[in-house]
């Protein structure tokens, strides 16, 4: 449990799994509560889980109102502020070292608005899995945000991340034939960020 602004929050943590130090720490946020998102959903584990085998602590709160934690939904304005607690519970915790935010759908949102406050320099990397362009006004990221996102994704078009992309000049990876869930291809999911890691 980690004290955020309105009281606790419920959070998973993930060692890193390589040998010695750790590389860095990841921040990973949930998809929207109000559709069953929490820290326990699939594609918030896969990105976990990778980040862990690249020498990253993941740490996977669930926000506000959800699971453990206190409050209540508060549509990713509170939410932000819960992640900074985290944030700010890590650097604590573990001094200097880089800090990586990843986020699922709603979790983008929340994600890309801390990036955004807290400013490029404080964060090693931003992912964004299946950003909620569209149904959220996420902001403009850093330019080497890792984006992808499924060609038939039927919660969030893919043309509305293109939309929110372009002005941006801002790439992103697009997997063929993959729903917003990215069911039977979490492996690949997995693939491609180890890959870009790696890149």
């Amino acid at each position: 449990m980690i004290n955020g602004p309105v009281g606790q929050l419920d959070t998973l943590r993930l060692p890193h799994s390589t040998d010695g130090a750790p590389r860095g720490i990841a921040l990973v946020a949930h998809p929207n509560p109000t559709q069953g998102g929490t820290n326990t959903n699939k594609v918030v584990h896969t990105l976990a889980k990778t980040l862990s085998r690249l020498g990253y602590i993941a740490y996977c709160p669930n926000l506000r109102g959800v699971g453990k934690s206190a409050g209540e939904h508060d549509h990713g304005q509170g939410e932000v502020d819960d992640m900074a607690a985290v944030y700010a519970y890590v650097q604590a915790e573990h001094g200097t070292l880089p800090i990586v935010l990843a986020g699922f759908s709603f979790g983008t949102y929340v994600q890309a608005r801390l990036a955004q406050r807290l400013g490029e320099s404080a964060i090693e990397r931003l992912i964004m899995a299946g950003p909620a362009c569209g149904k959220y006004a996420i902001p403009h990221v850093p330019a080497d945000t890792l984006v992808i996102h499924g060609e038939q994704d039927e919660v969030i078009p893919l043309s509305a991340v293109l939309d929110w992309a372009r002005p941006q000049h801002l790439p992103l990876i697009v997997v063929p034939g993959v729903s917003h869930f990215f069911h039977g291809r979490l492996t690949q999911l997995a693939e491609i960020v180890t890959h870009q890691w790696r890149a």
